[in-house]
């Protein structure tokens, strides 16, 4: 979204009462809403944490009614519908919803979508992008299946819309869970733990005493919720890049993004390499898969005294790594 199209949308001002925002990133320029009486909903942690930062009331799920409401649409058409849905339903009819998108997000097939619904008033293209007016009709416009719920998606396992791999077990978690040792450490950190396919795996084997699940998809952790029902597990809403504990951990599995939106950015993983480096003990173990093309064996290197490929094909390597903080960047500051 851009202040541009917002602004031409908010052209008379910000509609009296309260507003709800869907979807919101942290460096959005949301200059033309009052922060008073705009809340915001984001479950992706960093963006949370951005626009708190920022002064909004902002939190990953809101309830209750209000008098207008924007939403600014993701990539994911199950999840884009489903927060059109969500916010249609805050609003009583004759409210005025607006809804922003990218073109590469979508919003034309939305916009058509939407104008077989329902009327809409005006249209404001910009930047790439449009954002539309409609007025909120009165009883069940929208179709039953645009609403958010969980979906099993493997024999015992759900999701919900948006989350990572929301179709299916992850080919490259799947090569990582084959890959692990039959007896695992007793305090495991699944950092980027998704829906909780691979940490699910990881209990399986014997030798864990806690497990803490690390995930910034709020929508996600609570499909891992669903999942996991051990007491073992611990679950974090958080930035698995700036995670602590207040102990080391003896072992670590990750199945790392490597994607901001849509562009690719391998720095992504190397954070999550270089979290995994703080959390362990010298004596503790990473076990990461990646796309075969991603450069992290540099990085790797950096952080830790051993680092060995222990499976992998022609798309995915899963690597184990052990000596955490002994790595060549630490000898280099010898």
């Amino acid at each position: 979204m851009t202040t541009t199209r917002l602004a031409l949308a908010l052209s008379d001002g910000l509609p009296e009462g309260e507003f709800l925002v869907i979807g919101a990133r942290g460096m959005d320029d949301l200059s033309p809403l009052e922060p008073a009486r705009t809340r915001i909903q984001q479950g992706h942690f960093p963006d949370h944490r951005a626009l708190a930062a920022r002064g909004f009331q902002v939190a990953p799920v809101i309830d209750g009614r209000f008098d207008a409401a924007l939403v600014i649409l993701p990539r994911a058409k199950a999840e884009a519908r489903a927060r059109i849905a969500d916010a249609a339903s805050r609003l009583a009819p004759g409210a005025a919803l607006w809804i922003d998108g990218q073109k590469s997000d979508g919003i034309d097939s939305v916009l058509k979508e939407m104008r077989a619904l329902a009327p809409v008033e005006e249209v404001h293209s910009k930047a790439h992008g449009k954002i539309f007016r409609m007025t909120v009709p009165a009883g069940g416009w929208l179709p039953d299946d645009w609403t958010t719920r969980a979906h099993e998606v493997a024999p015992g396992f759900v999701t919900r819309p948006g989350v990572f791999s929301a179709d299916g077990v992850d080919p490259g978690s799947a090569m990582l869970a084959a890959a692990l040792p039959d007896r695992m450490p007793t305090r495991v950190v699944d950092l980027g733990a998704g829906w909780g396919w691979l940490s699910a795996q990881a209990l399986i084997r014997p030798g864990i005493e806690i497990l803490h699940l690390v995930e910034a998809d709020h929508a996600a952790l609570e499909s891992a919720r669903d999942n996991i029902a051990d007491p073992r597990a611990r679950f974090h809403w958080a930035d698995a890049r700036d995670f602590t504990l207040s102990e080391p951990v003896n072992g670590i599995i990750m199945n790392p993004p490597f994607h901001e939106r849509r562009a690719a950015d391998p720095r992504i993983g190397a954070d999550f390499i270089a979290a995994a480096a703080r959390l362990l003990t010298g004596a503790g173990r990473l076990w990461m898969v990646a796309n075969r093309h991603l450069p992290y064996e540099t990085v790797l290197t950096q952080h830790f005294a051993h680092v060995t490929e222990i499976s992998g094909d022609n798309r995915f390597k899963v690597i184990e790594a052990t000596g955490a903080n002994r790595g060549a960047a630490r000898k280099g500051r010898r």
